[in-house]
């Protein structure tokens, strides 16, 4: 929680910043006013994140030119030249317009218009295809880079909340909220967290796009909004839990797909069962059965709190879906050894080298 300054008001609504809305019954922004010595979250601190995301954009980019790209060549991981396509007016028109796979009665009509075989025609639209899809090289740096991120945050986060009493007892969350001053580490943590989601919403129209596009928005935005509100109500202990048992398999899996794009088959098979156990156990028993059930059975209920839920719920009901993904992989892929594609693979048509990756996508 914070107490609203002045500037907060004349900035934001007075209604929006009520007390009642914000913190549990009894409890008012008077309640939690700083002095030299302790502090609590200031709603203004999150505008840092935008500065933040722009930041981390630049240093990805860096990254993957610097680290991953060298990184990449150095492992043998595949660069092949793409064919390049003659260009065609009508043909790129149709592409764009209409659509990246041309039925044969448009195949037939595109190559008499074009006074062009019908092969040749077929093999410009399949080879415009190839032209748009991203290379191994790229998937690979952007695997680097999350797991980079991921494993970083991580084990950061592990550190700083091995020593806190509330990590281990969850009921001790709650002790004397909303006045819990905010740890100077806690909350460059926090601001952190929120400015990377905010850098892959920003990035997504560039980066490799995957046939959960949908569901990967739906997440971001869902745990923007929980960071950011957990921030300003000040139920940082929470938040920082919350965060920790997400991050907990996200590096796993990156570290799974880069061994998928470096060829490495049977190595990639047994990291990827391993996130499995691990993203299962994190987001479908000690998440729902521990973390989020001390936070609905234990407090008292007010709207934040209310809003929270809803998202934890949205979150929720994503890693049911992922799992059931995750499962069907395993039983298709490994334990049957059937060539199928990953449910969650990139768009279209990937690499026939691609095909059988039983680690594309989170």
């Amino acid at each position: 929680a914070f107490v609203p300054t002045t500037s907060t008001r004349m900035g934001l609504s007075e209604g929006f910043w009520h007390h009642e809305y914000w913190l549990p019954p009894g409890a008012t922004w008077e309640d939690m006013k700083e002095s030299a010595d302790i502090r609590y979250p200031q709603p203004q601190d999150l505008l840092l994140c935008i500065p933040g995301a722009l930041l981390l954009v630049i240093i990805r980019r860096i990254f993957e030119r610097t680290v991953a790209l060298p990184l990449g060549r150095r492992l043998g991981v595949s660069n092949k030249l793409r064919p390049k396509v003659q260009p065609n007016a009508m043909l790129e028109s149709f592409y764009v317009l209409l659509g990246r796979t041309p039925k044969e009665e448009d195949l037939i009509s595109l190559a008499k218009q074009s006074d062009l075989p019908v092969k040749q025609v077929e093999t410009w639209f399949r080879h415009r295809r190839a032209q748009d899809r991203p290379s191994l090289m790229k998937k690979f740096c952007e695997a680097s880079w999350r797991f980079t991120f991921y494993f970083t945050s991580f084990f950061s986060g592990l550190a700083l909340l091995y020593d806190k009493p509330w990590f281990w007892d969850h009921t001790v969350c709650w002790l004397r909220f909303p006045q819990q001053p905010l740890p100077p580490t806690l909350g460059w943590f926090y601001l952190l967290e929120l400015s990377f989601y905010c850098s892959l919403v920003a990035t997504l129209p560039f980066d490799v796009k995957r046939k959960d596009f949908k569901e990967q928005i739906i997440h971001h935005i869902a745990t923007i909004t929980l960071i950011w509100v957990s921030y300003c109500a000040n139920l940082i202990r929470f938040g920082m839990i919350v965060m920790l048992v997400h991050d907990a398999s996200d590096y796993i899996l990156e570290l799974a797909k880069m061994l998928h794009y470096m060829k490495w088959k049977r190595v990639c098979e047994a990291v990827f069962i391993v996130f499995a156990v691990v993203f299962i156990i994190s987001r479908l028993v000690i998440f729902p059965l521990t973390t989020y059930y001390y936070f609905v059975t234990k407090f008292q209920l007010f709207p934040v709190v209310c809003l929270i839920n809803t998202f934890l719920m949205v979150l929720q009901l994503l890693h049911i879906f992922w799992s059931y993904l995750i499962a069907q992989m395993i039983f298709s892929v490994i334990l049957h050894n059937e060539k199928r594609k990953d449910a969650r693979s990139d768009t279209e048509e990937s690499d026939r080298s691609e095909a059988e990756d039983p680690a594309k996508n989170k």
